[in-house]
C-alpha cells in the first residue's frame, strides 16, 4: 500500500514564465532546486494543454532526478498525465472533494485560502496543505485578496495542516512572515526574476 511522502514545504517555488524573459523555464527550475528549493509548483495559465503537458513532462524529469515533489496548478488532467506528486487548486477551481476522488488519496492536494473560513473548510475536506495569501502586493497575481500577517498567524493557529505563505515575499520581508510560525514560504519573482537564480534560492535557503 502506497503512502504519501513527507513533504518539506519550507521553500516552495511557484513558476511564472513572464518573470523569466527569454530564459528556459525547465533550466531555471533546475537552478532553483540546486539552490535549495524544496517543492515546485508548475503554474501555466496562458498556454495550450499540449504545451502545458510538454513543459510538465520536462519539469517532472528534473524534479524526479532531484527527488523534489512536483505540484501542478489547477490542471488535474496534466497532474495525472505526468504522475505529478501533487495538485494545487484555488477557490474557483475543481472542488476539493472531487479533486481528491479523482486524484487519489495518496496524492498531495493543496488549496489556496485567504480567510479562516476557507482554511477550515479545506482542512475539513481533506487538503494536505494550504497556500495562504497574498501576504504582500504581488505583480504575479494582482487580483489576489490581501491577507495580513495577523490573519496568517490566526489561520496557522487554527488548523493542523501545513501552511505556506504566498504573495510578494522576498528577502526583506521574509523574517516577518517566518515569525508567524508558518511551515513554508512560496516564492515566484524573488527567485525566478533574479539574474542569478541559483544564488537567489541559496539566499532564501540560508535565511530559512
Amino acid at each position: 500500500m502506497s503512502k504519501k511522502p513527507k513533504i518539506d514545504y519550507s521553500l516552495y517555488l511557484v513558476t511564472d514564465r513572464k518573470t523569466l524573459g527569454t530564459r528556459d523555464l525547465a533550466v531555471c527550475v533546475e537552478k532553483a532546486i540546486q539552490g535549495g528549493v524544496t517543492l515546485v509548483q508548475l503554474r501555466e495559465k496562458s498556454v495550450s494543454s499540449k504545451e502545458f503537458l510538454e513543459l510538465a513532462q520536462r519539469v517532472k524529469e528534473i524534479t524526479t532526478h532531484y527527488e523534489i515533489p512536483l505540484i501542478i496548478n489547477d490542471r488535474l488532467d496534466i497532474a495525472l498525465a505526468v504522475d505529478a506528486e501533487g495538485l494545487h487548486i484555488g477557490q474557483d477551481d475543481l472542488p476539493m472533494i472531487k479533486a481528491r476522488e479523482l486524484f487519489g488519496k495518496d496524492k498531495i492536494i493543496g488549496v489556496s485560502a485567504s480567510t479562516l473560513e476557507e482554511a477550515l473548510l479545506a482542512q475539513q475536506q481533506g487538503a494536505d496543505y494550504l497556500g495562504v495569501g497574498a501576504i504582500f502586493n504581488t505583480p504575479t497575481k494582482a487580483d489576489a485578496p490581501e491577507v495580513s500577517l495577523e490573519q496568517l498567524s490566526q489561520i496557522k493557529n487554527s488548523v493542523s495542516i501545513p501552511i505556506v505563505a504566498i504573495g510578494g515575499i522576498n528577502l526583506s520581508n521574509l523574517k516577518q512572515v517566518i515569525g508567524t510560525g508558518i511551515d513554508g514560504v512560496s516564492v515566484v519573482s524573488a527567485i525566478l526574476a533574479q539574474e542569478d537564480i541559483l544564488l537567489a534560492a541559496k539566499q532564501f535557503r540560508e535565511f530559512i
